[in-house]
């Protein structure tokens, strides 16, 4: 064997020592499930801010997600820690990652988000409407109501929305096209106020959430049902059944207190 051969066998397996190395401790990252969670002693939810689930009022943060994640940490033995991410994609990377461990938004149950995340039992009904503007703010035209109507139309959603299988489904029952158009950095509440700005024509959200932006956008109109009434969950990583078991007992607990329907009504009634 050269000389040079026996210099370059000793980094060779350092490098590959390196290389493995990272990859356990990627593998480290990506499997933390309760056990894990409650030695770090913070539990670490992420959220996004919009007027139903997050918001500022006044000096003081409240809404349904915001007080449902306090009333939670009442019941656990652990810090929480809130973060703030508009994107939904980015929210479900950054989960997958370990960054996050629970996803405390209100998402669709769909069978397409089934395969990557892990949903807690249902949280709250919902159901997904069409964001256009009202005839006097477009030019007087009519506000669309007929689903045949959507072909050829192009609606936004935010990336990674459960509304992309929606509209698909739709496309297929009008036997048409319609262009869905997933923005990466927008959510559907932020897409509204584009819609009402003119900015954009049409784009999806929940009913919840539009009616209550819509006290304060006037140009929206959200009558026209895009999909039936479905359940809205928070999510784990699928990696994480043991913690997804603790806040199911967590929210079946809630559920049957006070404190909940207090805020369920505050909220969504």
């Amino acid at each position: 064997m050269k000389k040079k051969d026996f210099l370059v066998v000793p980094i060779v397996i350092t490098v590959i020592l390196i290389i493995w190395i990272l990859f356990l401790k990627k593998e480290k990252e990506q499997i933390k499930d309760y056990p894990q969670i409650e030695k770090s002693g913070t539990l670490h939810i992420v959220t996004d801010y919009n007027s139903i689930g997050y918001f500022v009022s006044g000096d003081t943060i409240a809404g349904f997600n915001h007080d449902l994640i306090q009333l939670i940490e009442t019941y656990i033995p652990i810090k929480i820690e809130v973060s703030l991410e508009s994107s939904l994609e980015k929210s479900i990377e950054d989960l997958k990652k370990g960054k996050y461990d629970v996803l405390a938004r209100n998402i669709p149950v769909t069978t397409l988000l089934r395969d990557s995340l892990k949903f807690t039992e249902a949280i709250v009904q919902n159901r997904q409407v069409l964001i256009q503007r009202k005839k006097s703010f477009n030019d007087n035209t009519e506000p669309i109501r007929s689903h045949l109507d959507l072909a050829k139309k192009t609606i936004y959603i935010s990336a990674k929305s459960p509304a992309k299988l929606r509209l698909q489904n739709l496309s297929h029952e009008i036997g048409d096209t319609i262009y869905i158009k997933e923005d990466q950095v927008y959510g559907s509440e932020q897409l509204a106020i584009l819609v009402a700005s003119k900015e954009i024509d049409y784009a999806v959200c929940d009913e919840k959430t539009a009616e209550n932006i819509a006290k304060g956008l006037p140009e929206i109109d959200y009558a026209t049902f895009i999909g039936f009434t479905h359940l809205e969950a928070w999510a784990v990583r699928e990696q994480s059944p043991i913690l997804l078991d603790s806040l199911n007992t967590w929210i079946q607990r809630l559920k049957k207190t006070d404190a909940y329907k207090k805020i369920y009504s505050k909220y969504y009634k």
